[in-house]
């Protein structure tokens, strides 16, 4: 899958994650290498823009495994994002599979 094309729904998949429950960034990185490869590097500035843009927020647990973990939390407003890209999502999806139905009928 494109670099690009993983960008454009990375978003997505991370508020649709801490929709069902706080994560710190490694568990976030995790629960994602199941569905979508991501290189190291690409989800941290994606928290800080979400954290910065008002859809997350953060807070520390102590970790008895070394320092203290960064827990990502989503706003309400990160669950209004949230919900929004998950609409235009279904909707990109049904329409592109209604052209690749048309484009295999020809």
């Amino acid at each position: 899958m494109s670099i690009q094309f993983k960008k454009g729904v990375l978003e997505m998949c991370v508020l649709m994650l801490l929709c069902k429950e706080d994560l710190y960034s490694y568990e976030l990185v995790k629960s994602l290498d199941k569905y979508i490869k991501t290189a190291d590097g690409t989800l941290y500035p994606l928290l800080r823009r979400l954290t910065s843009d008002g859809y997350l927020t953060t807070y520390l647990v102590e970790s008895s495994e070394g320092p203290a973990r960064k827990y990502f939390r989503l706003t309400e407003e990160g669950r209004i994002r949230a919900k929004s890209l998950k609409e235009e999502w279904l909707d990109f999806c049904s329409k592109i599979n209604l052209f690749i139905e048309e484009i295999d009928k020809n």
